[in-house]
């Protein structure tokens, strides 16, 4: 165990290295200290300003004009240090994205989400109902008889993919690039990958570039039905000039798209089981009473945070809970500590299926920027887990196979393996 997490209740917040990889696995003792402590925080060591009740996170989330999304530089950066030169030469072999939807703020942003939202219209969701069950029993189907699997890449990351790669019209056949795409931005938008990790990443993003090229061109000479060709084939309204999206434009939503589209939801199919497994007693509520699983995704959604920070940047001074904010401060969201705050959430650090408000949490951000996939991540966990929990009997972790380890990443959050024992299904 590190120093700075063994002397957590002791050491002064200024000699805690918030990105300590022990931190990272077990964020929660810190963002106690800091909404007791300190609820805007100014890190001496890196500059950046955290931001961890729920009071103050939901405030910034209503003041976009001050508190600005438009993180882009910082997020090709690393977050906190300049672009490395080999990194930079690999990315201009592609295109430099422009914001869209994450790293835009208004008028812009809004453009663009009314664009994306069209992916992910109340009809269109609501109806994929016995289409996600449908592939929630086709995963099922391949670990069912085993009695055993690793429960994150057997199903949980490859329902949310499915859907999201069959939703744009692209083989599943090419979902393990997918899944390896998405990770480079996923390894990208944390901030804080070496440079190897981040050279891997930004030839992967280039590969995911000119695959999605090729798509769009398909799209565009004979469309189908799908979020591709209805993106390409869109009027983007500028005053009396309506036009076409460009690559540039069309490749930030989709990548957007694929990483919202299985990150989040993966990480949060993988959590649900274990808090269940972990809380027989939740499990038996659950079992008793079908009714609550809307509220257990909810309350999942609360507990593990899967966007578990996000970054903002101040476009002016400014001031938070009272606190001095200067012009150009890189300012972290800490919305897994939001969703922990006693003061909104009582007994926070409880899992409970029963929780009245737990619909309220921040997982999926607020405001503006609330996710535009939420709807469908919801609708796909309250279809599967029913399913997963009639057709898995006995359900309990795999002796001695579970490192319990998260994802070292500074904004995602999510076990990286889950492996389980159930009884065998009989064919």
């Amino acid at each position: 165990m590190s120093e700075p997490a063994r002397d957590m209740a002791k050491c002064p917040l200024h000699e805690i290295n918030a990105f300590d990889p022990a931190i990272l696995q077990d964020p929660y003792p810190y963002f106690a200290r800091l909404r007791s402590e300190a609820p805007v925080y100014r890190d001496p060591n890196t500059g950046i300003v955290s931001v961890s009740t729920f009071e103050l996170i939901t405030k910034v989330n209503t003041q976009p004009k001050i508190i600005s999304n438009n993180f882009s530089e910082q997020l090709r950066s690393g977050s906190t240090t300049q672009i490395d030169p080999d990194e930079l030469a690999i990315l201009k072999e592609g295109i430099i994205v422009k914001n869209t939807m994450l790293t835009a703020d208004p008028p812009e942003h809004t453009r663009y989400r009314k664009l994306g939202m069209k992916a992910f219209t109340y009809k269109r969701v609501e109806g994929m109902g016995e289409y996600v069950a449908q592939v929630t029993n086709a995963l099922i189907d391949g670990f069912a008889k085993d009695g055993h699997c690793e429960f994150k890449s057997a199903f949980a990351a490859h329902l949310p993919m499915t859907v999201i790669a069959d939703a744009l019209g692209v083989p599943r056949a090419d979902m393990d690039r997918f899944h390896q795409w998405s990770e480079a931005f996923v390894a990208q938008l944390g901030g804080i990958a070496d440079k190897a990790a981040r050279i891997d990443a930004a030839r992967k993003i280039v590969e995911f570039q000119k695959y999605f090229i090729e798509k769009i061109e398909e799209k565009r000479a004979k469309p189908t039905e799908d979020i591709i060709s209805d993106l390409v084939h869109a009027d983007l309204a500028e005053e009396d000039d309506p036009r076409k999206m460009d690559y540039s434009e069309l490749l930030s939503i989709l990548q957007q798209l694929l990483v919202a589209g299985n990150e989040t939801t993966a990480h949060t199919l993988t959590a649900g089981l274990y808090y269940l497994i972990g809380n027989p007693d939740q499990m038996a509520k659950l079992k008793a009473d079908p009714s609550l699983v809307p509220n257990f995704v909810e309350e999942t959604l609360r507990y593990l945070t899967p966007t578990n920070n996000m970054w903002r940047v101040a476009t002016q001074d400014a001031e938070i809970g009272g606190v001095p904010i200067k012009k150009n401060d890189l300012i972290l969201l800490r919305y897994g500590s939001g969703n922990r705050d006693d003061a909104h959430f009582p007994n926070a650090d409880a899992f409970d299926v029963t929780r009245e408000n737990a619909k309220t949490h921040l997982a999926f951000g607020a405001g503006i920027h609330t996710c535009i996939g939420s709807q469908l991540a919801r609708k796909e966990m309250t279809i599967a887990f029913p399913i997963l929990l009639d057709r898995l009997k006995n359900l309990k972790l795999a002796a001695g196979k579970n490192s319990f380890r998260y994802s070292p990443n500074i904004l995602l959050r999510g076990v990286l393996e889950l492996h389980i024992a159930f009884d065998p299904e009989k064919p």
